[in-house]
């Protein structure tokens, strides 16, 4: 890891670990929309490769003190695989934080190819039931935070009356209860959220949203989240893999890469310390397939991304709807 302020010749510490969190998107289905999962992935994607990667990169993570966990009902067999993982490993169970969602069904069949739909989305309370009752039976017990997948302006979560009676119930038993957004909206989404409200009190607590260098648009609807009080995850720091060393070798990233060869860090690195330099995201998720790709990644632990390397790296940011419709084009693969 880096032992100098590289990133922007900064004097302040960069991040903790404890800034950092592990997704499994990535391993617990054979399919997902990261590039260069051909590279990443066994030849053969069988669901006991997938776990044994899954628990190798789970057990990583927790020796360099990663404590949070990102799953979803989506992901495949992911709340299965780190069910099979927080059982087997009671002391490490104890001690990290879990972190799920509902509101899409995987519909994939364990297939890559020749798939019309990988996943259905429904914010409704039928999905909502069902899908409960498999987290708590996978992951052995409720988690610590339970996210509606993927809101949007237009999602029932934010105005079934139903829904929120179902949510407000679950955080009584002491979940902390959010969404995740996506799409060009996510400031909207998030502003909506946040005037949610069940007798009274403050529905939600919990967000995961996009932000990185090429999608920063959130950021002051986070910002707001953040001082409101809600735990503020951040997913897809590197943009699907588009931040990372092999792949931004285009123009639109040559800010990025001039600042990784004058620092001596990766553009991985470089990626995720410029997530957690915001000072309103509380985790910052790595969504590394393999054990070398999260110690890459973690190398942002102590890297320091200063207000002259922010600035610099401002220039990478694209237009939200522009930046969703790149990534809505990413094949599975």
């Amino acid at each position: 890891m880096p032992t100098a302020p590289a990133a922007g010749a900064a004097e302040a510490p960069g991040p903790s670990i404890a800034r950092f969190g592990l997704g499994t998107a990535a391993v617990g289905r054979p399919g997902y929309i990261t590039l260069g999962r051909d590279l990443d992935l066994p030849a053969e994607r069988t669901a006991d490769a997938l776990r044994e990667r899954t628990h190798a990169l789970l057990d990583a993570a927790f020796a360099a003190g990663v404590r949070y966990v990102d799953t979803a009902r989506s992901y495949g067999r992911a709340e299965e695989f780190l069910g099979a993982w927080l059982a087997a490993r009671p002391r490490e169970a104890a001690e990290v934080t879990v972190g799920s969602k509902w509101g899409y069904t995987y519909t994939a069949g364990w297939r890559v190819s020749g798939v019309p739909v990988h996943e259905v989305k429904e914010h409704s309370t039928e999905v909502f039931d069902r899908q409960l009752e498999e987290t708590r039976a996978l992951l052995g017990g409720l988690p610590d935070i339970y996210l509606v997948h993927s809101v949007t302006p237009d999602s029932p979560a934010l105005t079934d009356p139903a829904l929120h009676a179902r949510l407000a119930a679950l955080a009584a038993e002491g979940v902390r209860v959010g969404l995740s957004t996506s799409g060009p909206e996510q400031a909207a989404t998030v502003r909506a959220a946040l005037e949610v409200t069940v007798d009274g009190r403050p529905l939600f607590a919990a967000v995961q949203s996009t932000w990185n260098l090429l999608e920063p648009s959130a950021g002051p609807a986070l910002a707001e989240a953040h001082e409101a009080g809600w735990r503020v995850v951040v997913k897809e720091g590197m943009a699907n893999g588009r931040l990372a060393d092999r792949n931004a070798t285009g123009p639109d990233t040559a800010a990025l890469r001039a600042l990784a060869a004058r620092t001596g860090a990766t553009c991985d690195a470089l990626a995720l310390a410029a997530v957690a330099a915001q000072p309103w995201a509380d985790v910052v998720l790595s969504g590394a397939a393999t054990t070398a790709q999260l110690a890459s990644n973690l190398e942002a632990v102590g890297l320091a991304v200063d207000a002259d390397a922010s600035a610099g790296l401002a220039v990478l940011a694209e237009p939200a709807g522009e930046y969703w419709r790149t990534r809505a084009a990413l094949p599975w693969a």
